[in-house]
């Protein structure tokens, strides 16, 4: 008996499903538009940026790991470990006292993300007969941009009005609701391969990346690019992504089966989800910044700045859902590819002198090029391969869209605090004043205080 048969609620089941990465996607930006006030309460503006990244890592890593167990031993039980460990995680993030200890608890919600996020769509793919995919994997697409629509505007909305504690307390109720539904509703089949885990690959997958990470952020700031630990990082990402090729060539049942990457369209669809992973968070988390440290404006106003990207991205996730049954998955992603780079391109070119509007029409490109990749690619990567291998396939894709993600916030956070910093300096020099008390470190939340930028403002060109 298939898990199509078995499964009556298949309305509930998709709910549950639905919810699970509303929760796990909806955290890579709900905290974007809190980061002002969390960052002014607790401190530590040149550490902010691991409050994002120790959530993707985290997510990250957990993803081939978990996707290959839920080919191994089911979907169910690992989708439910996911909810319980995302939602241990929402609890102690709204008990931290500092960035430090709020990034480790964001890291114990990206183990959960990790488990969520391609396992729904694989008990999707189970659960639901071939002609449904199609509409299903819009809608799971669409979940997507709408919860970066309703995330950054929910997190502002949260910290302007509530406290900054309840942008992670409301995931518990969406965890419950997803927990009971998916529980009570959903049986698979108990035909699953018992196969042998790859844990070398796996710790030395993560171990790469932990390196790389610690490199970038720490390089230039705490340490010199040419240090001994900035080096011996380096060099440890170096051999340990040899080691994970060497490890993973030679095992029967590899983390990330270099197999899947000889056909070329699930190769160009990892491709494309590393490179609109990362235009998506940069633009999420950085533009809010922007608009609140350099436009003026509250932490809502920074949050409505994202709404036309946003709702573009669900329009194209929507649409591209339905024409996967219709035309080739290549024919819809190209063109939202040509969107994607068109529209990053023109952000690069925002000034501390643009109107609001040109950042409006700039965020509505960039959100028509994103959309599709959250429908399209998916779903490309995953009915390329049976059942035994839809686990391991889409978590493969996901780990590399976070990869993306991962890399696009931690050298963005680089530009940001080495080139954002010196030329605030340099902007107060040439207006004859100094930096004022309220510094990137003294007082990091005055500098993206709307009356306090204003003054600022007021005092240099006088």
């Amino acid at each position: 008996m298939t898990a199509q048969t078995k499964n009556k609620g298949i309305g509930i089941i998709i709910a549950g499903l639905l919810l699970g990465i509303l929760m796990a996607s909806m955290d890579n930006t709900i905290v974007s538009t809190a980061m002002g006030t969390i960052v002014g309460e607790l401190g530590g503006l040149d550490k902010f940026v691991w409050v994002t990244s120790a959530y993707m890592v985290a997510e990250m890593a957990g993803m081939p790991i978990f996707g290959k167990l839920s080919d191994m031993y089911g979907r169910k039980r690992f989708f439910i470990f996911g909810i319980l460990v995302f939602m241990l995680g929402s609890i102690l993030c709204g008990t931290a006292h500092s960035i430090i200890e709020l990034s480790i608890y964001r890291a114990i919600q990206g183990i959960g993300g990790g488990a969520l996020v391609p396992i729904a769509f694989t008990i999707m793919f189970d659960a639901v007969p071939l002609e449904a995919r199609g509409k299903l994997g819009g809608l799971f697409g669409a979940v997507f941009g709408m919860s970066s629509i309703f995330g950054p505007l929910l997190g502002a909305y949260i910290t302007d009005y509530v406290n900054w504690q309840w942008v992670f307390y409301i995931n518990l109720p969406l965890g419950i609701i997803a927990f009971i539904f998916i529980a009570l509703f959903y049986h698979e089949s108990h035909e699953h391969s018992k196969q042998k885990i790859d844990w070398w690959g796996a710790v030395s997958l993560v171990g790469a990346v932990i390196c790389l990470m610690f490199a970038l952020e720490l390089g230039g700031k705490t340490y010199a690019w040419d240090s001994s630990q900035i080096i011996g990082l380096f060099a440890g990402f170096a051999l340990l992504t040899i080691l994970f090729l060497l490890i993973e060539r030679k095992v029967s049942e590899p983390i990330i089966s270099f197999d899947m990457f000889k056909n070329r369209l699930y190769a160009s669809s990892n491709l494309v989800a590393i490179f609109s992973g990362a235009a998506f968070i940069t633009a999420s988390v950085y533009i809010p910044i922007y608009v609140q440290g350099v436009l003026g404006g509250t932490a809502t106003n920074s949050g409505l700045v994202l709404l036309p990207m946003m709702l573009g991205s669900v329009v194209t996730a929507t649409a591209g859902g339905f024409l996967m049954t219709k035309i080739s998955y290549r024919a819809i992603m190209i063109p939202a590819c040509v969107i994607l780079v068109g529209g990053t391109l023109l952000l690069t070119t925002l000034s501390a002198t643009s109107p609001r509007w040109l950042v409006t029409i700039y965020m509505i490109v960039v959100g028509l090029g994103i959309g599709a990749s959250f429908s399209v690619l998916s779903n490309a990567a995953i009915h390329l391969f049976d059942a035994r291998k839809r686990g391991a396939a889409s978590a493969t894709l996901n780990f590399l869209r976070s990869l993306g993600m991962t890399l696009g916030i931690t050298v963005f956070g680089i530009i940001q605090s080495h080139s954002f910093t010196s030329k605030l300096a340099a902007a107060f020099a040439g207006g004859g004043g100094q930096m004022p008390q309220g510094s990137l470190t003294s007082d990091p939340h005055s500098l993206l205080d709307p009356a306090k930028a204003a003054g600022y403002s007021r005092a240099d060109s006088g």
